[in-house]
């Protein structure tokens, strides 16, 4: 049996390797997968929407939905016949959210150089092979990517899912790798040249970069972020090319945010 210090949270969920491993709950698992198919923004959903995202078949689907609906983690619509986030998951959310020390350190600082770029700042943690928004800061001028906490954006090719990448040690990077290119199938030569860049600019300048490479037309910065626990974590600033073109990024916006970085990580030291 493995100790709980050797626990880490899975690349991607594979049914097979859950199915070897004794420990692992299979119908917990597929319930909180129905919880993950709800992401920010979504329009509520019924049970064939969710099986089609989840894999899973209808009739498991159906008696996850019911079940979840019973414990009040989903709300389910008579009238339209479909269901969406019910207030007991808005209660594991926030006591995590509020847990998080780094937030409240980091949340000035982001609104400082959101409101210096003109575009967003935002403090990240892996999602599987996401990364996941914990906070999130725009200016009030700010023309932008509607992203706020909760979204998730991809940790192969957005500057702060690189960035991430970049802080792991060489083994727990190599085990997400495998799995990314599991998932990227043809476009994964391309995927890995990003990568293996952001590396190699995060041990020269301590920031990466994405220039259009997640969404086109947006342009961001990233830097890895270790928690005196041994954590990792992640923060970019980012948003439209003709606001953050490269050289800006490059000479001003980067070096800004990798000092932003030392900051939040020595606030969390005094902690």
């Amino acid at each position: 049996m493995r100790k709980r210090a050797e626990i880490e949270p899975i690349a991607e969920l594979d049914p097979e390797e859950a199915a070897r491993d004794r420990n692992f709950v299979t119908a917990l698992a597929r319930g909180l997968e129905v919880l993950r198919a709800f992401r920010v923004g979504n329009q509520p959903m019924g049970n064939q929407e969710l099986a089609e995202i989840t894999g899973l078949p209808k009739p498991t689907v159906s008696r996850l939905t019911y079940t979840l609906t019973r414990l009040g983690y989903l709300s389910y619509n008579e009238r339209i016949g479909k269901y969406r986030l019910g207030s007991a998951v808005l209660t594991l959310g926030y006591s995590m959210l509020a847990g998080l020390t780094v937030r409240d350190i980091a949340r000035p600082l982001l609104q400082e150089i959101a409101d210096y770029s003109g575009v967003s700042a935002a403090l990240g943690d892996r999602d599987r092979l996401n990364v996941l928004y914990v906070e999130c800061c725009r200016a009030d001028t700010a023309v932008t990517l509607r992203l706020d906490v909760g979204s998730r954006i991809p940790i192969a090719t957005s500057a702060i899912g690189r960035a991430f990448l970049a802080g792991l040690p060489e083994q727990e990077r190599g085990f997400l790798m495998e799995h990314i290119q599991r998932r990227s199938g043809a476009e994964w030569p391309k995927i890995k040249e990003g990568i293996i860049q952001a590396l190699d600019e995060v041990n020269a300048r301590g920031f990466c970069t994405s220039i259009g490479e997640w969404t086109t037309g947006v342009n961001a910065v990233g830097v890895p972020l270790r928690r005196p626990s041994g954590g990792l974590m992640a923060i970019n600033c980012g948003g439209p090319s003709f606001i953050v073109h490269r050289e800006r990024i490059e000479k001003d916006i980067g070096p800004r945010l990798v000092r932003i970085a030392q900051q939040i990580e020595a606030s969390l030291v005094r902690r």
